[in-house]
């Protein structure tokens, strides 16, 4: 979803190849050059997900920018983010018009206020649980 380079893709094809997957679009992938990653990285990576069983979300896809915000509310739930962090990059990159989201855009906005505090945080924890369960094929 445009968060990392295709550099870090490549990168991330290396890590997954030491770690002991092995696919035939996994092993192209990671044996791109930087160079190449630019250009290539677009057209391998499907192909490559679609081997380890995982699935390519068209870049500024609906899906995709879904599949994005359930795994951020995973990693806030884990601590890796903070519900701030969390609420502050769902709505900097959905802003107001993704409906999934739409209460972490407005938490976001409760945080702006300066009269914001545990009850926010609270609610940030409670959509992030309910982001994160959501199975991966919601219509929602």
């Amino acid at each position: 979803m445009g968060e990392i380079t295709a550099i870090d893709v490549v990168n991330a094809a290396c890590d997954a190849l030491v770690a002991g997957l092995d696919t035939p679009g996994l092993r192209i992938l990671a044996a791109c050059t930087r160079a190449e990653a630019v250009h290539d990285v677009h057209d391998l990576l499907p192909a490559a997900l679609g081997e380890l069983g995982l699935t390519f979300h068209p870049v500024a896809s609906r899906a995709g920018h879904e599949a994005a915000a359930r795994a951020l509310a995973r990693r806030t739930l884990s601590g890796e983010f903070t519900p701030r962090e969390f609420t502050s990059w769902v709505h900097r990159h959905h802003g107001h018009e993704l409906p999934l989201t739409e209460r972490l855009a407005e938490l976001d906005d409760e945080y702006d206020t300066l009269d914001y505090g545990d009850r926010t945080v609270d609610q940030v924890a409670a959509e992030a649980r309910r982001l994160a369960a959501l199975p991966t094929d919601s219509p929602d």
